[in-house]
């Protein structure tokens, strides 16, 4: 999956501001046309996510393969979710394993071990960066 021309987003939770692209796929450019989003911030061990407006089923790439720093959409939640880390159905490796299967959307592309600083904050808001 290619990354968006121009998708640039700012994560925001707490004292934690980090830049992520998203990807160029439908669900990636529908959660891109909603922002400004803010939500609620669900911590499962090292993954973070929220309910946004929006339900997209799974699509064909969807998957329980993903690394620190993607960014997904999990449909059984309408939830947004931020891995980086460990989450409760990793194995020994560390790798994060979701609940289920995400549509991937997104990478963060700043130092994403500093999501663990902001566990304790809320809301989480994902905004558009504006290019000049």
């Amino acid at each position: 999956m290619a990354i968006g021309t121009g998708m640039k987003v700012k994560i925001r939770i707490g004292p934690v501001s980090l830049d992520a692209q998203l990807l160029d796929t439908e669900t990636a450019r529908a959660v891109y046309d909603l922002l400004p989003i803010e939500g609620f911030n669900n911590v499962w061990g090292g993954e973070f996510y929220f309910e946004i407006p929006l339900y997209i089923p799974a699509d064909t790439g969807a998957t329980c393969n993903v690394n620190v720093g993607d960014i997904g959409y999990w449909p059984p939640g309408k939830a947004i979710a931020i891995f980086f880390g460990p989450t409760p159905l990793s194995g020994p490796d560390g790798k994060p394993v979701p609940a289920s299967d995400v549509n991937l959307i997104g990478k963060v592309t700043g130092d994403v071990k500093e999501l663990a600083r902001a566990k304790d904050f809320n809301p989480i808001i994902i905004e558009k960066i504006k290019e000049e």
